[in-house]
């Protein structure tokens, strides 16, 4: 049967891998591909969904569309990927181009049509097949560093255009872009007791194995003596002939005495996957130390497409008489490939290291719905908030409600109820998260004293008031100054608690167009939008908080448009 599953396993790899067009797509830069980030990396709550291609730390540069097809979307965010065009191509595939700086041409045209028709920095927009027709090689934008962008760089996709799954650009071609001969590189391997009578080397908490370089470039391990049902996990990354960067992994397949165990293989995924993450991570471990740690087993299996484990998902039972050799293949997508191999004997020895779980009156059972009450808080978990059952830590003191702490990964959102008192019991009032003695806000709806919110975020919750409006500011001050020089206008808006919910611009009575970089937390206005008078102009700029506090700054200024 394991022979017939590896069988099936890598004919479908094979298929995949042949049924994509090589040669239809060209790069969308004209600058060397050299990648920053690569398909499927381990990111924060979710997997890299496409290519981050390097822009020498710069923006600025022409964005080419791939292929013939039409924009099918444009997305202007404050967050994620920024300012985002989607191309539907008649081959089935649709390419995307994110964290741009502005579109080009026609397409920057509708851009701005939509912002003044809808009075709004993030606009999603949808046009018709034949509105914005491109053609191979075309420039549709110029990079930037929109959204949640960490510095100047295109990221890129390409997803079906039906299922909208993300595939790996590897497939239609875009190894050729690039030169890689090194092999993936593993930094340490980890093993696991799954439950209460296993152990691992006398601990029955998880072990970090010795690995030691082989003359031929593979690896041995120390040998495992264990008990019981166990998994492994490995640190481990690519990496590139034009980098020393640390990149994802594209392939992890494992083998136990030469059957395939447990395989990953970033390939293809949906978004609805990707939350999975955490759960495909030990995510105890990244929380208390940030080491992405890729478990190669499942304790409790979850909808991930990546995966392809046996019919144990990937645990190894050792028992008596048990000799076994268990083998780790990483691999690059250009097939360079790294081998570790791991010795697992039977043992009697018991534990001289414990379990480190700290048992509480309150136990979570992931399969079923939970709800714990307390004072003036309680909270709700429905059925399939969390992957495992564990022990919670729910108590409620001085107001302060402690539900747990974020190093238990989350799957599906839960309800926190809070009731306020006389301070806490109108609409200024918000459930607050506790980090770090830092207050952040939550989205809340009141019912009379009864504040509630959807969270899937761990810790200590608080009601707290917000009735400080907030603040608006501008570097150099431009009232009764002439600014024909300038291009822009630019000013500075902050929250101290709620967060900013909306800010608007008037220039002369008329909504302007402000472009917020949340980096910064700066807006701007550019001045060849044409809405700026010649002469004197009035300046109305209002921010608006979470919980309905506002600011109202103004000013006025001079502009002449004659050149």
């Amino acid at each position: 049967m394991k022979f017939l599953y590896f069988l099936l396993f890598s004919t479908t790899v094979i298929f995949a891998q042949s049924n994509y067009p090589k040669d239809y797509f060209r790069s969308p830069l004209d600058i060397p591909m050299k990648l920053a980030g690569n398909f499927g990396e381990i990111r924060p709550n979710h997997f890299h969904a496409g290519f981050d291609f390097r822009t020498m730390q710069k923006e600025g540069f022409n964005i080419y569309a791939v292929a013939d097809g039409y924009v099918s979307r444009i997305k202007i965010s404050t967050f994620g990927n920024g300012k985002t065009i989607y191309i539907d191509h008649p081959n089935g595939y649709t390419s995307v181009y994110g964290h741009l700086q502005k579109g080009v041409g026609k397409i920057e045209e509708l851009i701005k049509k939509t912002h003044y028709q809808e009075q709004s920095y993030e606009i999603e927009i949808f046009p018709k097949p034949n509105e914005i027709l491109v053609t191979k090689g075309e420039i549709i934008a110029l990079s930037g560093n929109t959204g949640s962008s960490e510095g100047p760089h295109l990221h890129f996709e390409f997803r079906d255009t039906k299922s909208e799954k993300v595939i790996n650009p590897y497939f239609f071609g875009f190894d050729s872009f690039m030169k890689d001969t090194k092999k993936p590189q593993i930094s340490s391997l980890i093993v696991y007791p799954l439950d209460e009578n296993s152990v691992v080397n006398q601990s029955k908490r998880s072990v970090t194995v010795n690995l030691s370089l082989q003359p031929n470039g593979t690896y041995v391990s120390q040998a495992i003596t264990a008990k019981g049902r166990i998994g492994f996990g490995i640190q481990a990354h690519d990496v590139f002939d034009f980098s020393y960067d640390k990149y994802g992994l594209y392939k992890v397949q494992t083998f136990l005495n030469g059957s395939p165990s447990f395989g990953c293989q970033f390939d293809t995924f949906s978004f609805d996957e990707t939350k999975h993450i955490n759960a495909f991570i030990d995510f105890y471990r990244y929380r208390k130390t940030k080491q992405k740690v890729q478990k190669l087993f499942m304790k409790n299996p979850f909808p991930l497409s990546i995966l392809h484990p046996d019919f144990e998902n990937g645990i190894i039972n050792v028992s008596n008489n048990f000799t076994n050799l268990y083998r780790i293949e990483l691999s690059d997508f250009y097939g360079n490939t790294t081998l570790v191999s791991v010795p697992i004997q039977y043992s009697t020895v018991e534990a001289t290291i414990q379990e480190e779980i700290v048992k509480t009156k309150y136990f979570v059972r992931a399969k079923t719905d939970s709800n714990f009450e307390k004072d003036n808080g309680s909270v709700f978990f429905p059925a399939g908030t969390f992957y495992d059952d564990f022990y919670l830590d729910f108590e409620v003191n001085d107001s302060t409600m402690t539900v747990h702490n974020d190093l238990v990964p989350v799957n599906n959102s839960f309800l926190v109820t809070m009731i306020g008192n006389a301070k806490f019991n109108d609409d200024k009032t918000f459930i607050a998260s506790i980090k770090e003695k830092k207050l952040s806000y939550n989205a809340t709806k009141r019912k009379e004293n009864t504040f509630t919110t959807y969270t899937k975020k761990l810790g200590q919750f608080v009601l707290a008031k917000d009735t400080i409006a907030p603040k608006i500011s501008i570097a150099k001050p431009i009232q009764g100054k002439w600014l024909t020089s300038q291009k822009t206008i630019q000013l500075s808006i902050r929250d101290a608690l709620s967060g900013i919910k909306s800010y608007k611009g008037y220039l002369n009575g008329k909504w302007i167009l402000f472009e917020y970089e949340n980096k910064t937390n700066s807006i701007t206005h550019y001045f060849d939008d044409g809405i700026v008078a010649d002469g004197k102009n009035d300046l109305k700029v209002e921010v608006t908080d979470n919980v309905g506090n506002s600011t109202i700054f103004e000013t006025q200024f001079f502009r002449t448009q004659k050149k």
